[in-house]
């Protein structure tokens, strides 16, 4: 009898061990595929906090690339990614929040838009954060959360629209131009506290870039033209989403 005992708790003991092996190989394996995410998109959960909500973090960083490769040597945000991720955002119940960290130089016209409208259209709240820069097509995808902010030394930069390749001298090329440059427009002063008029004066100012249209915006400027909420960095942003997942903070 004394045997069969010992026998059950060693089998106890080892399926302990088993059970705790098993526990630490999956949370190994979830590691492993949010550190690959993060390698390979730039994004992950945050699910750490006091609070345990879970907020996606999706960065956007570098050249957004549209329907055309950027060079390889070229650090890029692939449309093709992001767009199935805000997706699944939207698709999952779990999902409480999304957190948007920009540092581009602009990028593709249409593939800019269209991960600014999902971002615009999601039903969770959303903060975009402005470090470094966000400019020419980063400026919708700014202004396309909730509420954004910008940290005291990141800047915005505003300009027309630009293209490359064989351009025809012809009317409708700048009839095309002026429509693509309304979309943006429409866009900025649909999403933020400025009017079309206003993007529109910035955008074609001539006294501030001396080979180029357009106006470059550092910090506070971008907050007191309208484009940005708030000034602030990574805490300030983390702190109004999660009031924001509480119910606490407006949406726009």
């Amino acid at each position: 009898m004394g045997e069969n005992k010992e026998e059950k708790e060693d089998e106890k003991e080892k399926g302990k061990e088993e059970e705790k092996t098993q526990e630490e190989k999956t949370e190994k394996e979830i590691e492993e595929k949010q550190d690959e995410k993060l390698n390979e998109y730039g994004q992950m959960t945050l699910d750490a906090g006091r609070e345990k909500q879970k907020i996606h973090l999706l960065s956007i960083i570098g050249e957004v690339e549209g329907h055309e490769n950027a060079p390889g040597s070229s650090k890029t945000t692939k449309y093709d990614h992001v767009l199935p991720s805000l997706a699944a955002i939207e698709d999952n119940e779990e999902v409480q929040g999304l957190l948007v960290l920009l540092n581009t130089s602009g990028g593709d016209v249409d593939a800019g838009l269209a991960i600014a409208e999902m971002i615009a259209s999601l039903s969770v709240p959303t903060v975009s954060l402005v470090l470094g820069g966000s400019h020419s097509i980063g400026v919708p995808l700014a202004v396309s959360a909730d509420y954004s902010f910008i940290v005291p030394t990141g800047t915005m930069m505003i300009h027309p629209v630009r293209m490359t390749g064989m351009v025809i001298g012809a009317s409708q090329t700048y009839e095309y131009f002026e429509m693509i440059q309304d979309r943006i427009l429409s866009f900025i002063s649909g999403h933020a506290n400025i009017g079309y008029e206003q993007v529109k004066s910035l955008m074609l100012n001539t006294k501030m870039l001396t080979r180029d249209l357009g106006t470059v915006l550092v910090g506070k400027e971008a907050v007191e033209q309208g484009l940005i909420d708030e000034v602030g960095g990574i805490r300030e942003a983390l702190r109004k989403l999660r009031s924001m997942i509480g119910g606490q903070g407006e949406r726009r």
